[in-house]
């Protein structure tokens, strides 16, 4: 835990060459390995292309002020910005914010666990592609969005489509010999999400899923009279 009793930001991993050149060319191989070896593999080609369905659904439930928490490239800042709404990008990685920027969309080089701007006053918060899994710490992330989110603001994130609770220490793989250092991942399906949300004081009014993709909306739970 830093000074100010959050978790640690990301580390610098998501800054080294492999993830960098991935987002350059638009294209992989780029994996995420474990310490046994595991590979879970990136959709680069996916993040770096225009939203598809499963995105649509997604930014036609955000509402007001929307931020994107490790935006990637960018191409749901750059949507939300053509649709009219004021949406921020965050991301450690120059090279996201960069190409956030190429497409239109405003971005800031930052952990979620740094300082941001606004914060208490986001309306709609994003985490997606995975992003849940953000300093291993699922429960710790959705405490640090209540920080961040304004009255009646809700949380969109996506998990997996498949029954999993796990932290483990993986490295950014390029498939060619390149590993990135080592950092802490979470990855949870919609039970285990749902789990951590009421523990960190969210509560979770909606679910859906698009061509294999899996999202739960989260708004902050009642507080007792």
């Amino acid at each position: 835990m830093t000074a100010l009793g959050r978790a640690p930001a990301e580390p610098t991993a998501w800054r080294a060459d492999p993830y960098a050149d991935a987002l350059r060319t638009g294209r992989g191989p780029l994996y995420l390995r474990r310490t046994d070896g595991w590979l879970l593999p990136l959709e680069v080609e996916r993040w770096c292309a225009a939203p598809d369905a499963a995105d649509l659904s997604v930014l036609g439930r955000c509402r007001g002020a929307v931020l994107d928490i490790g935006c990637g490239p960018g191409r749901l800042v750059a949507a939300l910005a053509a649709r009219g709404h004021r949406a921020l990008g965050i991301d450690v990685s120059p090279e996201a914010v960069a190409h956030t920027g190429r497409l239109g969309g405003l971005a800031l080089c930052r952990s979620v666990f740094e300082p941001l701007p606004g914060e208490g006053r986001w309306d709609t918060t994003l985490l997606m592609d995975g992003n849940i899994g953000i300093g291993g710490d699922p429960a710790a992330l959705l405490r640090r969005l209540d920080e961040l989110t304004g009255p009646g603001a809700a949380v969109i994130a996506e998990c997996l489509a498949v029954d999993v609770d796990d932290t483990c220490e993986v490295r950014l793989d390029d498939g060619r010999g390149r590993l990135g250092a080592p950092f802490p991942w979470a990855r949870v399906g919609a039970r285990a999400l749902r789990r951590h949300a009421g523990a960190a004081g969210w509560a979770c009014p909606g679910q859906w899923s698009v061509a294999g993709r899996v999202f739960v909306a989260l708004t902050r739970a009642p507080q007792p009279a």
